[in-house]
C-alpha cells in the first residue's frame, strides 16, 4: 500500500501541467501596495486637479481625481485592497481554467462512466490524458491504483477497494490546496475593504467639522467639501467589498462543481469494481 502511495504522488507530480497558480500571495499585496502609493500621489496627487496646483488647496471645481486624493493616506490602502482583489481573481481565473481541463467537465465524467461501465480502463486513461486538468489527474491516478490491485490476489475484494477509495482521497487532497489557495485572502479583503472604507469616512468627517470649528463660523461649502471627499473612502471601501464578495462566491462556486465531479467520477470507479470483481 506504501509503494502505491508513492507511485500514485510521483504520477500526479508528472501530470500536474499548466498554471498552478501564485503561491506567495504576499508578492501579489506588496505590488499592489507600490501601484497604489504611485497611483496616490502622482495621479490622483497631480498638481493639475488642485487650485492654483497646490495640493494643500480645494480640488478643481469637478476635479474627482483631487477629491479622492483629499480622502488622505487611508485612500493608498483601500485602492491596495481593490487592485489585491483584482489581481487575485484573474490569478484565480487562469489557475481554475488549468483545474477544470480542456474540454467540458460534465461531458469528460459522463465519458469516464460509460468507459468504466464497458470496464475499458485504458479507454477512461485516454480519455483523462486528453482532458488533462485535476479531476482528470485524481480519476488517473485512482485508474492507476485501479489496475495495481485489480490482479493482487493477497488482498481481499473489500481490501482492494478501501485501497482505490485512499487513492481518490489522497489524490484529491493533492489537488484542493491548489484551487483555493488565495482564496481566504479574498474572503479577508471582504471585510477589511468596509472597515477601512469606513474608518477613512470617519477620520475625514473629524478633520471636516474639526477645521470648521476652528474657522469660528458655518461655512457650509467648507463643511460639504470635507464630507465628500471622507465619503469617497466609504465609496471605494464599498466597492472593494462587493467585488471581493462576488469573486469569492463565483470561485467558491466553481470549486464545489469540481469537487463534485470528483465524487461522482470516485463512486463511480469504485462501485465499477465492486460490481466487475467477485474477490
Amino acid at each position: 500500500m506504501e509503494t502505491t502511495q508513492k507511485k500514485v504522488e510521483t504520477k500526479k507530480v508528472k501530470k500536474n501541467q499548466g498554471f498552478q497558480g501564485i503561491n506567495s500571495a504576499w508578492i501579489v499585496i506588496v505590488i499592489c501596495l507600490v501601484i497604489a502609493i504611485c497611483v496616490y500621489h502622482f495621479i490622483l496627487g497631480n498638481a493639475d486637479n488642485f487650485v492654483n496646483g497646490d495640493t494643500n488647496n480645494r480640488p478643481v471645481d469637478g476635479n474627482m481625481l483631487g477629491t479622492i486624493y483629499k480622502g488622505g493616506p487611508i485612500v493608498p490602502i483601500i485602492h491596495t485592497l481593490l487592485f489585491t482583489v483584482i489581481a487575485l481573481s484573474i490569478e484565480r481565473y487562469f489557475a481554475l481554467k488549468t483545474a477544470f481541463g480542456k474540454g467540458s467537465l460534465v461531458k469528460f465524467v459522463e465519458n469516464i462512466k460509460v468507459a468504466l461501465s464497458k470496464g475499458d480502463i485504458n479507454g477512461a486513461k485516454v480519455i483523462c490524458d486528453k482532458q488533462r486538468g485535476s479531476v482528470a489527474n485524481v480519476v488517473t491516478s485512482t485508474l492507476d491504483t485501479y489496475k495495481e490491485v485489480e490482479n493482487n490476489a493477497d488482498l481481499a475484494k473489500d481490501q482492494k477497494q478501501l485501497a482505490i477509495q485512499k487513492s481518490l482521497e489522497e489524490a484529491t487532497a493533492l489537488e484542493l490546496p491548489m484551487m483555493s489557495q488565495n482564496l481566504p485572502i479574498i474572503a479577508t479583503i471582504t471585510t477589511l475593504g468596509t472597515l477601512f472604507g469606513l474608518c477613512g469616512t470617519v477620520i475625514g468627517m473629524i478633520r471636516s467639522f474639526a477645521a470648521l470649528a476652528s474657522g469660528g463660523s458655518g461655512d457650509s461649502m467648507a463643511l460639504s467639501q470635507g464630507i465628500s471627499e471622507a465619503l469617497i473612502n466609504t465609496a471605494f471601501g464599498i466597492i472593494t467589498a462587493a467585488l471581493a464578495v462576488i469573486s469569492y462566491n463565483y470561485y467558491t462556486n466553481k470549486i464545489d462543481k469540481l469537487t463534485y465531479s470528483l465524487d461522482e467520477v470516485g463512486f463511480s470507479i469504485v462501485q465499477t469494481f465492486a460490481a466487475t470483481h467477485e474477490k
